[in-house]
């Protein structure tokens, strides 16, 4: 009964330890961890020496990485390895096909063997816990007895690939029982033993799984953060992604070339080229692109040894001076066209493992292990051989480099087109199956987070984002004091934030001693480093930090890197002050997210303060701009109404001319007919006298042609002609004396005989017509003398605003009579010729009135005007002539100019014009 009781027991006892591993496996996410609580567990349960977990390497060896042993009745093995030949290949075979589980008794020199299914069709078998006996071979057992082990289980662990389609199980590796006794194992544990194997599998599979989905996030996570590299704006951070893509590949250096434009970009060791220029680059050699040219499309270039590459002999001699050995090409290419590479370069590295024993090759397997200390084995300059999970992520990465680089050609091509600022998306993680403190703990953390991201984007004030920074840490963590250190120059720098919590004295403005922290440290923050001193007084220190910390009364600290790109901006510190503090993970992780969340609001600080420098600039540049617009359409109507003036002036001076010689040909041959006619009448008379009777036909001829009519309106008709001919040469004279083509140069000029010629000109707009009354112009010329002054520019001045005035009286079609009113006087101070042109029409509004000397300014309908005639006479008065010219005018009440032009003009006025 009493050995009933034992049995019912020992089974509760294996159900709670399966239920217990079966919890865990559930529970945890981290195979080691599972391992070795297993190990223990299962050594207790079965009560032996040693219980170990044999893991199988890709070559055939093996190594124990968990192992639980009694009162160290056992030498250790954790750790060491074991070469393949230890265990034969038809062993190996029969564990995977068979599931074969081994039971060896060194004392009696029998092995054991049962099979759970089929070698040969994987079938499961029905007698599963019947043990086959035999007898050991003489060299296993020797190798047991070298190890101290009497009596030996070994039950397989089997592993399936489940991301394949039809999953193929391998010898994953044995779960080993041994003890220093002899030694007989049950049915029962023999069972519990294979079904914790069972769960061992599951458990691997999983963490396999697990392995896979954090392998596939930190590649999807590598590739956005290139990705979002490749597509920063303004410009493309090639050099940025180039570095983060070494990184990613566990590369020490890399070039990324550019052929259209033969840019180079490098990071890292670079191959050594005499010369190197950018005609005699890598690159550029023939046997590289050669090389690359045979590379297909999408393929990538994955060279483990370099040396051992016959395509690589022309060029391995530049690599031969560093330790590179392994290259990772990616052949960028664009709709079939090679735009460029990629290279990753890997250096050659040494090997340490740790061997059970040390045996020569030769001797392993015909003679027994007699030691199983442990051997250091040393092999130098391997070249590592590149995973296929890199090469994928190369080939991920293909894409994202061919694409930003033709848009980095197109954005040169094109020029000042530049991308717009992008903003990083940080995706949060949560962890799965975490404990209820844990998710409260890393809630807060998201809502500190979250609280700090909106206020930096929604305030640019950096002061209170930095004070709430270090507030919300110190609450959150419960600290004793949260500061910010910024470095200034030559490393140095000091604290610019913090707070305290009670009675802690203030660091505010403090700077740290330089002789206690060399440049070193600075260099070690700028990589990366995140340090965690859980006690000051425990940590190894230098004396002067350790007096420098003990100065502060910090016992912990915690310090992370504020990084803003390439520089090194300060430290967010932490300080625990009433005792020490061990810090955990999330609590640095924490940190460090803040720091970077600093590090946003910095920069954005910073590019807010461009922005409004840029802003001023470029409102300065616009109002330069449209100063030179305005000066620009000043220019451009001068030279209009010069060339037209001139053209004007030249056609007036030309028809001057040909009408004045015709003209002068007449008149002066007027006075001739006049007197040879008058002669011809009075012998005419003296014929009538002295012939009072004519022959017939002569009276005839007398009455037909009315001989008195004639002899009497004759003379009339020569006095009209010589009368017109006078009127003629008038207005020729006003037409030269307007265009004053002889008058280019500043000389003293009479203003009422331009204003009068000027009229002379209008003369024919301002008589009556059947349809139009006509206008009456009103002259009250005051005693003006001769005013210096371009002649030409002056009459077209009074052209421009008398001709305007006809316009408007003649479309108002006044009943009244319409007027011009054109007064002139000296001004009050004797220096000033005043002219009034005034007329009686409708007047023009406020806004009218605001833009009537605007260039191209026109109230006129489309082809009466262009708007250039005011516009150019204020350009003329007052520009060029230094005067001034008014418009006063009201609706219904008519429009008056004022003109005021100096009686003497200075060198000065004229040279500015």
């Amino acid at each position: 009964m009493t050995y009933i009781q034992s049995g019912l027991q020992q089974t509760f006892e294996h159900k709670d330890f399966l239920h217990r591993i079966t919890n865990r496996i559930k529970r945890s996410l981290e195979l080691q961890e599972i391992l070795a609580a297993t190990v223990t567990e299962l050594r207790e349960i079965l009560s032996t020496d040693r219980v170990k977990v044999y893991r199988f390497d890709m070559d055939g060896n093996g190594e124990v990485i968990a192992e639980s042993i009694y009162n160290q009745r056992l030498p250790s093995l954790l750790g060491l390895h074991f070469p393949a030949n230890d265990i034969p290949e038809e062993s190996r075979q029969m564990y995977l096909l068979a599931r074969q589980r081994t039971i060896v008794d060194v004392s009696s020199g029998r092995i054991g063997l049962s099979r759970l299914q089929c070698p040969e069709t994987g079938k499961p078998l029905n007698e599963i816990d019947n043990f086959q006996y035999r007898r050991v071979d003489p060299c296993h057992l020797e190798y047991l007895k070298a190890m101290g082990v009497q009596s030996s289980l070994i039950v397989p662990i089997v592993d399936c690939d489940q991301q394949e389609e039809s999953p193929k199980p391998r010898l994953w590796g044995l779960l080993v029982s041994h003890h220093s006794k002899p030694r007989t194992f049950l049915k029962r544990e023999i069972r519990m033993v294979q079904q914790v194997a069972d769960q061992l599998s599951l458990a691997i599979a999983v963490n396999n799984l697990l392995a896979q989905n954090r392998a596939e996030q930190k590649r999807g996570a590598i590739i956005n953060r290139i990705s979002i590299l490749l597509n920063t704006v303004p410009e493309i951070q090639l050099s940025a992604a180039l570095k983060e893509t070494i990184t990613a590949l566990g590369g020490v250096g890399g070039r990324l070339h550019i052929q259209p434009t033969s840019q180079l970009y490098t990071w890292g060791d670079q191959p050594i080229l005499p010369g190197e220029s950018e005609n005699n680059l890598l690159e550029k050699h023939s046997a590289w692109q050669n090389w690359i040219t045979q590379c297909k499309h999408g393929n990538v270039l994955a060279i483990q040894d370099l040396y051992k590459q016959p395509q690589f002999e022309a060029i391995a001699p530049f690599f031969q001076s560093t330790r590179i050995r392994g290259i990772l090409v990616i052949p960028l290419h664009y709709r079939q066209k090679c735009i460029g590479s990629l290279s990753i370069f890997r250096h050659e590295f040494d090997t340490e493992i740790l061997w059970a024993g040390c045996g020569e090759e030769n001797q392993r397997q015909r003679l027994p292990q007699f030691s199983f200390a442990a051997w250091r084995e040393q092999k130098k300059e391997q070249a590592l051989e590149w995973k296929p999970e890199e090469t994928s992520l190369a080939e991920g990465l293909y894409h994202h480099f061919s694409i930003a680089i033709q848009q980095q050609l197109i954005y040169q091509k094109v020029k000042k087109m530049r991308l717009q600022v992008q903003r990083l998306n940080l995706n949060l993680k949560r962890k799965v199956q975490q404990q209820t403190a844990q998710l409260q703990k890393s809630l807060q953390y998201s809502v500190l987070l979250k609280q700090i991201t909106d206020q930096i984007h929604s305030t640019l004030d950096l002061k209170s984002t930095l004070q709430t920074i270090v507030r919300e840490i110190r609450k959150l963590l419960n600290t004793d004091r949260v500061l910010i250190y910024q470095f200034l120059e030559n490393t140095e720098g000091e604290v610019i934030f913090e707070e305290v919590n009670g009675n802690w004295k203030s660091v505010l403005g403090m700077k740290a001693p330089s002789e206690c922290f060399p440049d070193e440290y600075t260099h070690l923050y700028f990589r990366g480093r995140v340090r965690a001193i859980n006690n000051t007084l425990a940590t190894s220190l230098s004396p002067c930090h350790q007096e420098f910390l003990h100065n502060l009364q910090v016992q912990a600290c915690l310090i992370v890197p504020i990084k803003m790109g390439a520089q090194l901006w300060g430290l967010l510190i932490a300080h625990n002050c009433h005792a020490p503090r061990n810090w955990h993970d999330d609590e640095i992780d924490l940190l460090q997210q803040l720091a970077d969340q600093a590090a946003i609001a910095i920069q954005q600080a910073q590019l807010y303060e461009q922005s409004l420098a840029t802003e001023a600039e470029a409102t300065a540049k616009a109002a330069q701009l449209e100063q030179a617009l305005c000066q620009l359409q000043q220019t451009q109507t001068q030279l209009i109404q010069t060339e037209k003036m001139s053209s004007l002036g030249q056609l007036v001076a030309g028809i001057a001319h040909e009408i004045n010689n015709p003209v002068n040909f007449i008149y002066g041959n007027l006075s001739h007919v006049i007197n040879y006619t008058q002669e011809l009448l009075a012998l005419l008379q003296l014929y009538q006298i002295h012939n009072p009777q004519p022959n017939e036909e002569v009276e005839a001829k007398a009455d037909a042609i009315d001989l008195e009519f004639v002899v009497d309106d004759l003379p009339k008709i020569l006095s009209s002609m010589q009368a017109g001919a006078e009127r003629i040469q008038a207005i020729v004279l006003s037409l030269r004396n307007f265009s004053r083509l002889d008058q280019a140069e500043i000389k003293p000029v009479d203003l009422h005989e331009g204003i009068d010629n000027t009229l002379l000109i209008l003369q024919h707009r301002l008589k009556p017509t059947a349809k139009f009354p006509g206008i009456k112009v009103i002259k009250d010329y005051g005693n003006l003398p001769l005013v210096e002054c371009y002649a030409g520019e002056i009459n077209q001045v009074f052209m421009n605003i008398i001709a305007n005035a006809i316009d408007v009286l003649i479309d108002i079609r006044n009943s009244n009579t319409s007027y011009i009113r054109i007064s002139t006087e000296v001004s009050t101070d004797k220096s000033r010729a005043v002219v009034c042109i005034a007329d009686n029409g409708q007047g023009m509004s406020e806004e009218v009135k605001k833009r009537i000397f605007d260039p191209f300014f026109t109230t006129k309908p489309v082809g009466k005007g262009m708007g250039l005639g005011l516009a150019i006479s204020y350009q003329t008065v007052v520009n060029k002539h230094g005067g001034k010219i008014e418009c006063v005018s009201e609706i219904e009440k008519g429009t008056e100019f004022r003109l005021e032009i100096p009686l003497k003009q200075t060198v000065q006025s004229i040279s500015e014009y």
